[in-house]
């Protein structure tokens, strides 16, 4: 993926695209059929039930690490990005658990459906759960909620990782990855880096636009760089055998950086000044905000150890003039009357910066001002 995808994709989970919408193939949509299934889940000789890395046989081969075997998944969280990645791996012959609230009744008679420029799935028969105790132990609990529900996380993780569930969080933000660390004790804890256009258009009904696009990190409690693990590469292994392109970033907090140089202007300025980007970066005076924006995000990552520098930021602004229109996640959270990720964007970038005695007053404006729009929202 070019970086100018990459920036392209950084806040479309929820796009609404000013285009038409176009597909790869000229005929009729077509449904992708799935691959065979595995009939059960190999396991390591001498490993129990409860045991980790439950399912997993690999393989290294030329610096890889191909999976011999299924891994099951549970997906907490079955919306534009777990049912997109949910359902691809289900397509691609993982055994996946989906936990699902509303749409509970309709996805277990109806089944899971995806549509996509690269192929429609639709899954008649899903492993669908109201409740995560009923899920059975899996290799891995993927979270794909809003951050906004990371309260929960307690709870939702806590009988998936007693049965030997590693966690992979799939959310916008900074600092995920250590708080579910806390939440789920011993669990070896991945972080995830989504580029992807996908709204959740009805019951059990995922519609993807474009992109996919992964980068994956392992989290360490000391903070430091994990580098690339076996573990990613177990990860990235899975996914590529669903279709979906991934990275391997050996610092998941410097990447986590990199995304809040761009997400922190343009979702909160789309918010507060009520714009689209291509408004945002027209206007000269709002185009030097958003520039300032970023240069203390830049200012904030130095501080913190994971510097990300202004040359990034000047392709960033640059490569971001060439963006279609469209309105970014928070902006379509807000119009919908849904909570903002102000917390996860704003608020723990700033207690970071704090700690690292780097000012940001210009973030801390806009984090207040978004507190306070957020706060209308239950009124």
């Amino acid at each position: 993926m070019s970086l100018l995808e990459q920036i392209f994709a950084f806040c479309c989970i929820g796009l609404i695209y000013f285009k038409k919408r176009t597909y790869i193939q000229s005929s009729p949509r077509r449904t992708a059929s799935p691959p065979p299934r595995a009939t059960g889940l190999a396991r390591p000789a001498g490993q129990g039930g409860a045991g980790r890395g439950r399912g997993l046989i690999s393989a290294r081969a030329g610096g890889s690490v191909r999976s011999m075997a299924v891994r099951r998944y549970a997906i907490i969280g079955t919306g534009a990005v777990g049912g997109f990645y949910g359902a691809r791996l289900a397509h691609a012959g993982m055994d996946v658990h989906f936990l699902l609230r509303s749409d509970y009744d309709h996805v277990r008679r109806d089944g899971l459906r995806m549509d996509s420029p690269e192929g429609d799935i639709l899954l008649p028969h899903v492993n669908a759960y109201a409740h995560v105790a009923d899920i059975p132990p899996v290799d891995l609990a993927v979270v794909a909620l809003k951050t906004t529900q990371n309260d929960l996380l307690g709870e939702l993780l806590a009988p998936l990782v007693a049965n030997g569930a590693d966690v992979l969080m799939l959310q916008n933000g900074l600092g995920n990855e250590a708080l579910a660390a806390r939440a789920a004790p011993g669990a070896r804890v991945f972080g995830g880096l989504c580029f992807l256009c996908s709204n959740k258009t009805g019951p059990g009904h995922i519609t993807h636009l474009d992109y996919g696009f992964v980068t994956f990190g392992e989290h360490r409690d000391n903070g430091e760089p994990a580098g690339v693990t076996d573990g990613m590469r177990r990860l990235a292994a899975d996914f590529e055998s669903a279709g979906i392109r991934t990275k391997l970033a050996d610092d998941i907090v410097a990447a986590r950086w990199k995304k809040l140089v761009w997400n922190i202007p343009f979702n909160g300025l789309s918010v507060v000044l009520d714009a689209m980007v291509d408004r945002i970066v027209a206007c000269g005076e709002t185009r030097e905000l958003a520039e300032r924006l970023m240069g203390e995000v830049a200012a904030a990552s130095t501080a913190c150890g994971r510097p990300v520098g202004e040359e990034f930021i000047r392709h960033m602004m640059g490569l971001t003039e060439k963006m279609r229109p469209y309105r970014t996640s928070m902006r379509i959270d807000y119009e919908l009357k849904r909570p903002m990720e102000v917390e996860a964007i704003f608020g723990a970038p700033l207690a970071a910066a704090a700690q690292a005695g780097c000012p940001c007053p210009r973030i801390e404006t806009l984090y207040q001002q978004l507190t306070f729009i957020d706060a209308q929202r239950e009124r």
